[in-house]
C-alpha cells in the first residue's frame, strides 16, 4: 500500500504518478544529493539559497554564519520550502515540447527552529560535515567554542516532505515516431576528480583512502 500525502499542501498535484511519500525514497535521495535550496520570505521580498544540509533520522539540518540576515529570520521560525534534485540524465524527444529530464527530486515544506542544545547542535555540525565526505569529522578538528557561536544550527523536521522521480526514455506523441530525428537519453552523473592540495599542506601527508574513493550515497533511480 502507497504512503498517502503527509498533508494537503505536500501532495503532488503535476503528474501525481511519478510522486512518492515513502520515508525510504525520500531519505535515500536526500542522502545521495549534496546541495539543498531553501526558499523563504523577509519582508515580502523572496530568496532561495543554497545551503548544505545533513539529515538525522526525520530532521534536516541546516547551518550559517549567526550574524547573516537569513539565519536570523529562520531562526525565528519562518515557513520554508527546501529542495534537493539529483539530475540523472537530458530526455531527448521527437518533439520540442516532450523534451525533458530524468530527475529524483524532494521538497520538504515547514518551519526551520533554532538548535539551542549544545550537544545537539555539534551532533547537527558532525552530521552536515560526514553528509559532504563520510567520515570527515574524526579526520579534523572539531569547532572551537567561538567557532560554535559564530554559527547558527536549525532542525527542519520531515513531517511534510515528498519525493518526484521521472525515469525512462521520452514519451512522444504516437506520430512523430516515424520522424527522421534522434531521441533517446543522456545519461549524467556525479563525476569526481582527483583531489588537489591545500598550498600549505604539509609535506608527505597524502590524502585519506575514503576520500580517494569518495563513497558518496548512491541509489539507484
Amino acid at each position: 500500500m502507497n504512503t498517502p500525502p503527509p498533508s494537503e499542501r505536500a501532495t503532488v498535484r503535476r503528474l501525481p504518478q511519478r510522486a512518492s511519500y515513502e520515508e525510504t525514497t525520500i531519505h535515500a535521495i536526500l542522502d545521495e544529493g549534496l546541495m539543498a535550496h531553501v526558499g523563504l520570505a523577509v519582508d515580502g521580498q523572496p530568496y532561495v539559497l543554497p545551503m548544505v544540509y545533513g539529515r538525522i533520522g526525520r530532521n534536516l539540518y541546516l547551518h550559517g554564519a549567526s550574524v547573516s540576515r537569513i539565519a536570523r529570520q529562520l531562526a525565528q521560525g519562518v515557513s520554508v520550502c527546501l529542495t534537493v534534485t539529483l539530475l540523472d540524465g537530458l530526455v531527448l524527444a521527437r518533439s520540442a515540447f516532450h523534451h525533458s529530464m530524468n530527475y529524483r527530486s524532494v521538497v520538504v515544506l515547514g518551519t526551520a527552529t533554532l538548535v539551542t542544545d549544545e550537544a545537539e547542535k555539534m551532533q547537527a555540525l558532525e552530521a552536515i560535515t560526514d553528509h559532504v565526505l563520510r567520515g570527515r569529522w574524526a579526520e579534523v578538528r572539531p569547532p572551537n567554542t567561538q567557532e560554535m557561536k559564530a554559527t547558527s544550527v536549525l532542525r527542519l523536521p520531515l513531517e511534510e516532505s515528498s519525493a518526484k522521480v521521472r525515469t525512462g526514455p521520452p514519451k512522444d506523441d504516437e506520430e512523430d515516431l516515424a520522424l527522421n530525428c534522434w531521441a533517446g537519453v543522456i545519461p549524467l552523473k556525479l563525476v569526481t576528480l582527483p583531489p588537489e592540495d591545500a598550498p600549505e599542506l604539509r609535506e608527505g601527508i597524502r590524502p585519506p583512502g575514503s576520500l580517494l574513493k569518495y563513497p558518496r550515497p548512491q541509489t539507484a533511480p
